[in-house]
């Protein structure tokens, strides 16, 4: 019965001294991981924020802060690598979001070098429109010229409404707003 439970406890041994090794071998292949993670996590940051310089000028406060946050981040020894890394891909998820969304919110706005607050409607990455209270200023952002412009009164009534639909006032319907025109490739 000895040379038996010997035997068993023998390959239980080898068992356990080849699993061992596989961990010894994982341990020193997350130290390249880690060393690799950090340059593609920066990378990954820069990428955000020139997509952020790029796009549409929506929230850019709130957008900007996201993209310092996540650099603070990755100067902090107090957080692990996996929490960057997931905090990154939150930021990423953010963003992409934005593009399959509408929502309604106050900014501030230089239009026509008057300075005045507005009402916002931002339509997924591809429109972004302004109009004052009483509805009497209603423009959008013409990314051809990169700049605010106002738009006529045949817009007024449906970007109002684009507006009580982001903020779930009315139920969901078609809204007819001018868009960019699509580049040819």
């Amino acid at each position: 019965g000895l040379k038996v439970y010997n035997r068993l406890m023998a390959a239980q041994v080898e068992g356990q001294s080849a699993v061992l090794e596989d961990i010894a071998l994982s341990m020193d292949q997350i130290d390249v991981i880690n060393r690799q993670i950090f340059p593609l996590m920066e990378r990954m940051i820069d990428g955000l924020e020139q997509s952020v310089k790029l796009d549409v000028p929506f929230l850019m406060a709130e957008r900007t802060k996201r993209i310092e946050d996540l650099k603070g981040i990755m100067e902090r020894s107090d957080v692990s690598v996996a929490e960057k890394f997931r905090k990154v891909m939150e930021a990423y998820q953010i963003e992409m979001d934005y593009g399959s969304s509408s929502e309604w919110y106050r900014e501030e706005l230089n239009v026509d070098g008057a300075v005045r607050e507005y009402n916002m409607l931002r339509v997924g990455r591809i429109g972004l429109y302004f109009q004052s209270d009483d509805t009497n200023i209603t423009g959008w952002y013409n990314a051809d010229s990169g700049q605010f412009e106002l738009l006529g009164n045949e817009h007024r009534n449906e970007i109002r409404k684009g507006m009580r639909i982001a903020r779930q006032l009315i139920a969901p319907e078609l809204i007819l707003i001018p868009l960019p025109a699509a580049d040819d490739v």
